[in-house]
């Protein structure tokens, strides 16, 4: 397992890169998204580049902090852990990948998603052989996947009040 630890943080950047450097042009481009969509008119409304960049410096804390974590320090509680945030960064494709189905347009994200997801599930069916799965692990999973999601609440909230104020 542990020769697949440090892809993590490396699939989380070279997924995240793509949406850098493409969101504000798109958002640009495509106005008609946030009176088609207001939930997205919530979040993004006032999106700036450095803003977001920030927003996924925030995020990508855990993902390499964890992640060194378990691969200086092997134990299976970090695995554990390590193996929640993959979870958390494969759905995050699914979720990427279903946007652009349903709104029927490429958005930054998508071409990353699609090289990654499989790669991703790949990774998580290898390293599922190094994890027992009972009900502490599941439960340790399931906090790690919640622990995921607020923190990209988090990062949503550090965006936007950093983007209001340059």
């Amino acid at each position: 397992m542990r020769e697949f630890i440090l892809l993590l943080p490396i699939i989380f950047i070279f997924h995240d890169m793509e949406e850098i450097v493409g969101f504000e042009y798109f958002f640009y481009k495509n106005q008609d998204i946030f009176m088609k969509y207001p939930k997205i008119t919530k979040v993004y409304k006032n999106f700036k580049t450095a803003g977001f960049a920030l927003a996924v410096y925030e995020e990508f804390i855990p993902f390499f902090g964890i992640s060194l974590l378990a691969y200086f320090f092997p134990h299976k509680t970090l695995y554990v852990l390590w193996y929640a945030l993959m979870i958390s960064l494969t759905v995050h494709f699914v979720i990427h990948i279903g946007q652009s189905i349903y709104i029927r347009k490429y958005i930054p994200s998508l071409i990353t998603s699609i090289i990654c997801l499989p790669m991703s599930m790949a990774i998580l069916i290898k390293c599922a052989d190094y994890i027992t799965f009972d009900f502490k692990t599941s439960l340790l999973i399931l906090l790690g996947i919640v622990f995921m999601l607020l923190n990209l609440k988090i990062a949503h909230m550090i965006m936007n009040r950093f983007n209001r104020y340059i």
